[in-house]
């Protein structure tokens, strides 16, 4: 299961960051969502806050629904809470590829190197993708850890203060098939391609 981070404001950024789209036309939303769908993930959670509506019908596609996180101006955090909540509503997933809207370098093949992890640790999986030996996104949450990482979310930290001095964490090296880079500011769009 894919779980998609675009709740936000993207206050540096000047607009919600779930209604930018790349030179060509595609939306962000549209694309990190395709990238987890074409990586392996049955389904792709869409979490939206900002433009709720507005993001929710750019992300439309088959496989794809989303949930409005209440609380979304808080940060990251309650955007995490609000999807891991929806999903554990659900009894299938085992797991959950947490990606974000702002992470373009993000491609189907570090995906698929993450839902590797999540089917041979199931519900136990702790990992995340590693560039050039550096922590980034997407990162795996199993559903054993749900719980824990609803009650550790706060502000724009997400699952960090869950996942920080763990030492059943996996880094799973992605270098050679995308980039970890997010995109926060005009002047770090005006440098990225899909």
């Amino acid at each position: 299961m894919g779980l998609l981070l675009a709740a936000g404001a993207g206050r540096r950024m000047g607009t919600p960051k779930g209604l930018l789209r790349d030179p060509d036309g595609t939306p962000w939303v549209a694309r990190s969502a395709r990238a987890l769908l074409d990586g392996g993930c049955d389904r792709v959670l869409v979490v939206t806050g900002a433009s709720a509506a507005e993001v929710a019908a750019l992300a439309a596609a088959p496989g794809v629904r989303t949930v409005e996180a209440p609380d979304w101006a808080e940060g990251m955090g309650a955007s995490l809470r609000a999807g891991l909540a929806a999903l554990s509503a659900d009894d299938g997933p085992a797991a959950a590829v947490v990606g974000l809207v702002d992470t373009p370098g993000v491609t189907a093949e570090v995906v698929a190197r993450l839902v590797a992890v999540a089917g041979a640790h199931g519900p136990a999986t702790l990992a995340r993708a590693a560039f050039d030996g550096a922590a980034g996104h997407p990162v795996v949450l199993g559903r054993e850890h749900w719980d824990g990482v609803r009650a550790t979310a706060a502000g724009d930290a997400g699952a960090r203060g869950y996942l920080r001095g763990r030492t059943d964490v996996l880094l799973v090296e992605c270098g050679d098939v995308g980039h970890g880079d997010d995109v926060d500011t005009p002047r770090d769009a005006a440098g990225t391609t899909a």
